[in-house]
């Protein structure tokens, strides 16, 4: 049986206790259903010995060299990572297109006895739920922007607004990118596809009756790209700052980035990135800073010369804020005290 899906909330009312992306590694890699497990029947290399075959020499032999890798596959998923399976569970199967490779995998569970369903359109069906909701249709939610320099503390204040019960997306969070220069994570980034499928699924679990928080970001978050809708909805949207003392904030980086300051071959390679900007000579006194330990002042002095001027520039564009709230020492009680004043101040 194919199961249509309708809309993107959908996928949290799944009839299944798990959810079986059969394609190779890679188109899983770049994109998948949330919470999709993936047991490929084909690897890449697989998908593309017969995928040559089909193009260039013979249809029907590729089918059946296909055929043969789908089996053995199967099998090996069947003895490997299904062995537990009990006789009451509901896989739910898609490949690219709901085509053979879904339908072959579905068939060989189905004569097992599991109740399987397989999904209408596969993945490109997901797909197209996505591309609406962030790039055709209006994003139905009325956005208000966390803004302020860097070392405010947007991100964690997102949290604390979260906690105090508003609705939050957090950006940096999906992208897995803190967005500047130093802002690079353990893992690397999502592929933008990946990155899309985990906004939209955030943004389709929320009220639209009720505001969004989001911090405050360029039309990048590190090399990902915010969709047309989000970022439209995002430049029309009134916005809070955070304003904190210079040494608050550098002290507040220096505690952030402590992933960062204790590899210092990683912060090596970030300041070199400056040199365009500032030139030789000024990097190699930040490199000098970060080698004597010297972080909070490096933080300081990266802010004063790099980080504000730009950020002043692009504040002049947003216009005036709807609140300020002043931070002085960044601490978890007070971004609780501040959210729950955004919270009384501009609703949640």
């Amino acid at each position: 049986m194919a199961l249509e899906l309708a809309s993107l909330a959908d996928l949290d009312r799944l009839p299944a206790d798990e959810i079986i992306d059969v394609r190779a590694p890679s188109e899983y890699a770049e994109d998948h259903l949330p919470g999709a497990v993936n047991l490929p029947v084909l690897s890449d290399a697989e998908r593309a010995r017969v995928g040559t075959i089909y193009v260039q020499e013979d249809r029907f032999r590729a089918r059946r060299i296909g055929a043969a890798l789908v089996a053995r596959n199967a099998a090996a998923h069947l003895e490997g990572p299904l062995a537990d399976r009990g006789g009451g569970w509901r896989p739910l199967v898609y490949c690219w297109r709901g085509g053979q490779r879904s339908g072959s995998f579905a068939a060989i569970l189905g004569q097992i006895g599991w109740r399987v369903e397989v999904i209408a359109g596969g993945y490109r069906a997901f797909r197209r739920l996505v591309v609406r909701a962030l790039y055709d249709d209006v994003l139905p939610f009325r956005l208000i922007l966390v803004d302020g320099m860097t070392g405010t503390g947007k991100t964690e204040l997102l949290g604390h607004l979260s906690d105090a019960g508003a609705q939050v997306v957090d950006l940096e969070g999906l992208a897995a990118h803190r967005g500047s220069v130093f802002g690079a994570v353990a893992g690397g980034q999502p592929a933008q596809k990946l990155f899309e499928s985990r906004l939209a699924m955030a943004l389709a679990r929320l009220d639209p009756a009720r505001p969004v928080f989001v911090e405050a970001e360029s039309a990048k978050v590190g090399a990902r790209i915010l969709p047309p809708s989000v970022w439209a909805a995002m430049k029309r949207a009134a916005h809070v700052r955070l304003e904190a003392p210079m040494a608050a904030r550098a002290d507040y980086l220096a505690r952030a980035y402590a992933d960062l300051t204790a590899d210092p071959a990683a912060l090596g390679a970030v300041l070199e990135k400056l040199v365009p900007y500032h030139g030789r000579a000024q990097v190699a006194a930040w490199q000098g800073m970060a080698q004597a330990g010297e972080f909070a002042a490096l933080a300081g002095e990266l802010m004063a010369a790099h980080y504000d001027p730009r950020y002043a520039k692009s504040a002049a564009r947003r216009g005036a804020p709807a609140g300020v709230v002043r931070l002085e020492r960044l601490g978890p009680e007070e971004f609780d005290r501040a959210a729950r004043r955004i919270l009384a101040e501009v609703g949640g």
